[in-house]
């Protein structure tokens, strides 16, 4: 997002994670929470490397943020922030946060994660300072447990819960069936099916679209 669209936004969602690759249950999240939330617009922060996949294998940060851009395409309140990927070494949710409202004061970010991972979020690094500059805004993930009342919704930290669909999509599915040399019509983007196809990521047989 740069600072010229931001002067006019005042809630910005902000969603990070692999996207490899990025997938229609991202994009209708995004979208559920941007009408939710009344956000001005949501911004996709692709990790350049993530915390805790540091050993699994994925995608080039590039190609991951490429695929980003164009699976946001068509929406003018989405927008992508390489952040993540220009920054070295593990990418902490804390220090992106404390960057995106250093870089965008008067903003208020909602930060946007799973049930999943709320349940995990006193763990995080650096939680009190993620609750204090961002409004978390937690999804519901088919599965997860329901969220229980926070420490940080006790101290008066905004927490939100979102009345969202269930989505059973992920990631880790779609780049199985891309090694089976399966179709990913209607699950991605048809700018991303291409562009997986044509850098054949995950094994995925080479060709053009």
């Amino acid at each position: 997002m740069t600072r010229a669209a931001a002067r006019g936004a005042r809630r910005v969602g902000v969603f990070g994670g692999t996207f490899d690759p990025p997938h229609f249950g991202h994009l209708a999240l995004a979208e559920w929470a941007r009408t939710e939330l009344k956000l001005d617009c949501v911004l996709f922060v692709p990790a350049g490397i993530p915390p805790h996949k540091r050993s699994a294998a994925r995608s080039s940060a590039l190609h991951r943020l490429a695929m980003t851009r164009l699976a946001i395409r068509g929406n003018r309140a989405f927008r992508v922030s390489d952040v993540e990927v220009r920054r070295r070494g593990p990418s902490w949710t804390a220090d992106t946060v404390r960057t995106l409202a250093a870089r965008y004061p008067g903003v208020r970010l909602h930060l946007l994660m799973g049930q999943d991972m709320y349940a995990t979020f006193d763990r995080w690094r650096e939680p009190n300072d993620i609750a204090r500059l961002a409004v978390l805004g937690v999804a519901l993930r088919p599965g997860a447990p329901e969220p229980r009342r926070s420490r940080w919704a006790a101290r008066g930290l905004g927490v939100v819960k979102l009345a969202n669909p269930g989505f059973e999509l992920s990631s880790s599915a779609l780049r199985s069936r891309a090694r089976r040399g399966l179709s990913l019509r209607y699950l991605v983007p048809d700018a991303v099916a291409r562009y997986v196809k044509r850098h054949a990521l995950y094994g995925a047989p080479r060709g053009r679209a």
